[in-house]
């Protein structure tokens, strides 16, 4: 796999009105994704480009703490299959009644069924004992792995790639199954492919597991407690509402919108 993909990047530092909302629609059309995978294999240059934007990812110090382990053989997928069954197995226990039957129900991985599947490690002791930055904070390698790995599910989107993370796994079998270090720490398993097509909602939204907060009761100005007032316009639904927008085939000024790199619209 090459580590050297072209990519091309303006030097102008400005972003023209279809970049931009090019950025806005890969945001909000995100989802983890764990169903509809296809077998259509993700090429190295492309696997390369998503790779490469998830380690150009803001650190703390600069210290890159990041490590991906690509992950294609079956039979390693099985055995983290077989971590993800015995740990949900474990968790949908702490649920009763129709919440209990409302999890099992859930489709919480795509590991075996996703053509590539990619472990991100953090190794906190990477840049030695005084990190910049990080005397206070120690947690900002966790923070700064967790930064690549949004570049990665973001990058992989607008490459038309589905992304699910699978986060019900015991990380210290995962370890033994993967040969990471004892000293390296995991912090995700995602699961990469092309997909059928991606939800209009999150899986946990449609399920009606959990809904969507509106972002005006998570604002605070100056200090907490002081939340949006008045009739601000609420940014998740004025975002969402272009998207539809696109989506219907019309930007504002009544022109067709076009997809990110090459996609049509979906």
């Amino acid at each position: 796999m090459s580590l050297q993909p072209d990519i091309l990047i303006p030097g102008n530092g400005q972003f023209s009105d279809h970049e931009r909302a090019a950025v806005y629609r890969v945001i909000f059309e995100r989802r983890d994704v764990r169903r509809n995978f296809l077998r259509t294999p993700i090429a190295d240059d492309v696997l390369a480009r998503i790779l490469t934007a998830a380690h150009h990812a803001g650190s703390v110090g600069f210290m890159q703490p990041w490590d991906f382990v690509v992950i294609r053989q079956r039979a390693t997928k099985r055995a983290v299959k077989q971590l993800f069954q015995k740990t949900n197995a474990q968790a949908a226990m702490r649920y009763e009644g129709a919440r209990a039957t409302l999890y099992r129900s859930l489709k919480l991985e795509g590991i075996e069924e996703a053509p590539v599947n990619i472990g991100v490690t953090c190794s906190r002791q990477r840049g030695g004992r005084h990190v910049l930055g990080r005397s206070t904070v120690r947690d900002t390698d966790l923070y700064s792995t967790c930064c690549a790995i949004q570049n990665l599910w973001l990058a992989a989107r607008a490459e038309g790639i589905g992304v699910g993370w699978v986060s019900i796994l015991d990380h210290g079998a995962l370890k033994q199954v993967l040969s990471i270090p004892r000293s390296v720490k995991v912090l995700a398993y995602l699961c990469l492919g092309y997909v059928s097509d991606f939800a209009t909602q999150p899986d946990l939204e449609t399920a009606g597991w959990r809904a969507r907060i509106p972002v005006d009761q998570l604002i605070h100005y100056e200090s907490w407690g002081n939340t949006i007032q008045g009739d601000r316009r609420n940014g998740d639904a004025h975002h969402e509402g272009l998207h539809e927008n696109r989506r219907r085939g019309k930007d504002k000024a009544g022109r067709r919108a076009g997809g990110v790199e090459g996609q049509s619209p979906s």
